[in-house]
């Protein structure tokens, strides 16, 4: 197999006419340069160059091969420019899992934006609000709500300081009442969400620094956020989600915040790969990206 590093000290040999010279300008001591020579000829199985204690010219099989030689390491540096160039880009294909509800009626339309600002950059979209295997499945970033129990994901937060809210429809509250504190939905159809094996049916509140945990039941139970958030608008019951997924039907009216003097779970959103060799710079742009569009989404519909 021919080496990068011998074609390039022929290539300077021919050009120089000499091996000293072009061992200079490649840094190197005239027996690494020879030696390369001599390897070069080896496995091309002839003649390169005709020596003499004084000058060194190729023969018509060197001059034949100089030119595939130049072309052959002109190509390799623009395959090594192109690389260079791809790790500074915000291009390429990113695999991305997103939560349902969040995704569907929030991070869509961002991500649409998104790749109008950068036209280089595609999506493969997964949306789920399954724990994503990152490690298995092929997906290069995921977002989800929580911090992982993986500590061995990278974890970059989005939206670290989102909490959960407590809301209904005002039709459920016309027919059921509002309730007061959180003791006070135990008598109400609460709407549970349940993630892999669980079930999400203990909601916990603080109050003047006194923490409350009470179990909920209902006759509705969804391991899909954008179900329960449906349930909820068409009312049939009180859900418990994610400020973010809901943020709009609150501002609309379609939706009413419970128990607002309590302050609820926290519920953080972060974007996770499996290594930071994997936060190019697309990725990493797509971070800044959402960051700026979740304090933006905040600021605008503020409840």
């Amino acid at each position: 197999m021919v080496r990068f590093e011998d074609l390039r000290i022929f290539v300077a040999a021919a050009d120089h006419g000499s091996f000293s010279a072009a061992a200079r300008e490649l840094d190197l001591t005239p027996a690494v340069a020879s030696a390369a020579l001599k390897r070069l000829e080896l496995t091309l199985e002839t003649r390169l160059f005709v020596r003499s204690t004084r000058s060194l010219r190729l023969t018509s099989d060197g001059e034949r091969y100089l030119e595939y030689a130049r072309s052959a390491i002109a190509t390799l540096e623009a395959g090594k420019n192109a690389m260079a160039r791809d790790k500074t880009a915000i291009s390429g294909t990113l695999s991305v899992s997103i939560p349902s509800d969040l995704g569907r009626h929030v991070l869509l339309p961002w991500l649409d934006d998104f790749q109008h600002q950068h036209p280089r950059v595609s999506f493969q979209v997964r949306i789920s609000d399954r724990l994503a295997d990152l490690y298995r499945q092929p997906v290069d970033i995921a977002i989800r709500y929580g911090t992982p129990n993986d500590s061995a994901l990278v974890a970059l937060p989005l939206a670290e300081h989102n909490r959960r809210v407590v809301c209904a429809s005002p039709a459920y509250l016309a027919r059921h009442g509002v309730p007061q504190a959180p003791a006070d939905l135990r008598r109400h159809n609460c709407l549970s969400f349940v993630l892999g094996e669980t079930l999400h049916d203990r909601w916990t509140f603080e109050r003047e620094g006194t923490s409350t945990t009470v179990p909920v039941k209902g006759d509705r139970v969804g391991d899909d956020g954008d179900l329960v958030r449906r349930w909820a608008l068409a009312g049939h019951g009180v859900a418990y989600k994610s400020r973010y997924d809901v943020l709009s039907d609150l501002r609309a009216g379609r939706l009413v915040e419970l128990l607002p003097d309590y302050v609820t779970e926290p519920s953080p959103l972060y974007l996770l790969c499996v290594h930071r060799m994997l936060l190019s710079p697309a990725v990493k742009r797509m971070r800044e990206f959402l960051q700026e569009r979740f304090r933006h989404f905040l600021s605008l519909i503020h409840i």
